[in-house]
């Protein structure tokens, strides 16, 4: 079907799809808003981040603790992505989809980028740390649950296992951000933040904030077999099948899928 045809179909001159452009236009507009913010804003939104999605994590450790069950446990750690969801915080793996298209259609810079996704990442790792050990010390009976948990992540060796969990995890994330701008209903929003919660902690996938969390609480309680060196390690590998999972497996071909309205977001921001 031509794009002109396109457009006489829909209510809308868009190039593609009414539901299509709604979401664009979301995306764009959310993105220029975080993509120009100062360094405290970034920062401090990314340090709330963290702790929220600690707060996850002392959901599925205690789902854990008394069921053994993964699973379970992943639907609790989802209450980690509904604090994101409604207190509108950020988590590094978060920005791929939204900042990058924003960046696409010209209405914020790479570096702006850069500094979204570093200052973010960065506030998630030390918020996560301060409320983990503050989990550590009020929980001692979470104590080996969490050594155990962690140890899956921390001594896991580079891989093609463990660079596909890694992958899985970036599409996960920013497939759940993705479906939550796909509509303006909160019981879909929330819906897709359960969904995400469930398959990135329920089936183990590796996440770099989510799982460091999980391995700072285990090196805090003092028991650990590993360091913060295999952390490291293990984060390199793993915040690069993220970013890779997250930008190739949705972000450009969402891209792909928009590319006649980019265009047109491009030559819209170049005039004005």
């Amino acid at each position: 079907m031509s794009d002109t045809s396109q457009r006489d179909l829909g209510d809308s001159d868009s190039p593609i799809e009414d539901a299509l452009e709604e979401a664009f236009r979301r995306m764009v507009d959310e993105g220029t808003q975080r993509l120009h913010r100062r360094w405290r804003e970034v920062l401090v939104t990314g340090f709330f981040g963290g702790t929220e999605i600690a707060v996850g994590v002392l959901a599925y450790l205690a789902v854990l603790h008394v069921t053994h069950n993964h699973l379970l446990a992943g639907l609790a750690f989802s209450i980690g992505f509904l604090a994101l969801l409604l207190g509108r915080s950020e988590l590094f793996t978060e920005g791929f989809l939204i900042p990058v298209t924003t960046v696409a259609a010209k209405r914020a810079s790479v570096a702006q980028l850069m500094k979204l996704w570093g200052g973010t990442l960065a506030a998630n790792l030390v918020g996560g740390w301060v409320l983990m050990w503050l989990i550590m010390t009020a929980f001692p009976r979470l104590h080996a649950q969490t050594t155990e948990s962690a140890a899956h992540y921390a001594t896991a060796p580079l891989s093609a296992e463990t660079m596909c969990l890694a992958l899985l995890g970036g599409m996960v994330i920013t497939l759940m951000t993705r479906m939550q701008h796909g509509t303006d209903a909160m019981i879909g929003k929330i819906a897709a933040a359960v969904a995400g919660g469930f398959l990135l902690a329920g089936l183990q996938m590796f996440h770099s904030i989510l799982d460091s969390l999980l391995i700072f609480g285990a090196l805090i309680a003092g028991d650990a077999p590993f360091g913060y060196l295999d952390w490291l390690r293990w984060f390199g590998y793993t915040v690069v099948g993220n970013v890779a999972g997250g930008l190739g497996l949705v972000t450009m071909l969402r891209l792909l899928r928009s590319k006649e309205r980019l265009q047109e977001e491009r030559r819209d921001a170049e005039a004005e």
